[in-house]
């Protein structure tokens, strides 16, 4: 097994999957640390203070669109979805439901052989991670992903098995996503509640 290391991160190469399943398991549900499997390398990261600001920021105004759209929801965080029969594994930055709310409604175990996965993945920094997750995530076969990055939003969608960059979202496909960085800028030293104001009188502006 071979490991390379960073201050926040560590990667294994050649891991079975019986050794990621036990190194889960020692490593257990309480912990900050995120993990990324994709046939045999395993990526395990540590996040810093920034990158959890934005993914709470994003997250937060995920919510909040939702909400004031009266579109039904689930956050599941950042989650383990793994399938071993595609030999990946990943826990997102945060990751909702959406179309499939209903089918999962209420559900506290989940397993990819027969539940549907997340209609949403947050990735927060994707360039800075070691391992690519857009093959995890497409063989887990996550419709969406939105990737943030130095101050910029970009809308990912499944398509024949790659993710291809679109403008519009499917879950808000009237909402201009990509302003959503300069909201979180623009508020980020006027405090969370009048940043979630902003973010509602926002949402009720694209849909008079």
């Amino acid at each position: 097994m071979l490991t390379t290391q960073r201050s926040d991160r560590v990667v294994l190469n050649h891991l079975s999957w019986q050794q990621f399943q036990n190194l889960l398991d020692d490593l257990g549900d309480n912990r900050s640390a995120r993990i990324a499997y994709d046939n045999g390398s395993l990526e395990i990261m540590t996040p810093l203070p920034e990158h959890e600001y934005y993914k709470q920021a994003i997250s937060i105004v995920i919510e909040d669109m939702a909400e004031v759209l009266e579109q039904d929801y689930e956050c599941l965080g950042s989650s383990t979805w793994k399938r071993e029969v595609k030999k990946a594994g990943i826990e997102p930055d945060n990751c909702f439901y959406f179309q499939n709310e209903s089918l999962i409604r209420g559900k506290l175990v989940f397993d990819l052989d027969h539940d549907p996965p997340p209609d949403l993945a947050l990735e927060i920094d994707l360039t800075s991670k070691s391992l690519d997750r857009f093959p995890i995530y497409s063989r887990l076969a996550v419709p969406e992903i939105w990737c943030y990055d130095s101050g910029v939003l970009k809308i990912y969608q499944l398509e024949q098995g790659t993710y291809l960059e679109h403008s519009q979202s499917l879950i808000f496909p009237t909402l201009k996503i990509q302003e959503i960085p300069d909201l979180i800028e623009a508020y980020r030293y006027l405090g969370r509640r009048k940043f979630r104001q902003a973010v509602r009188k926002w949402v009720k502006e694209q849909n008079p």
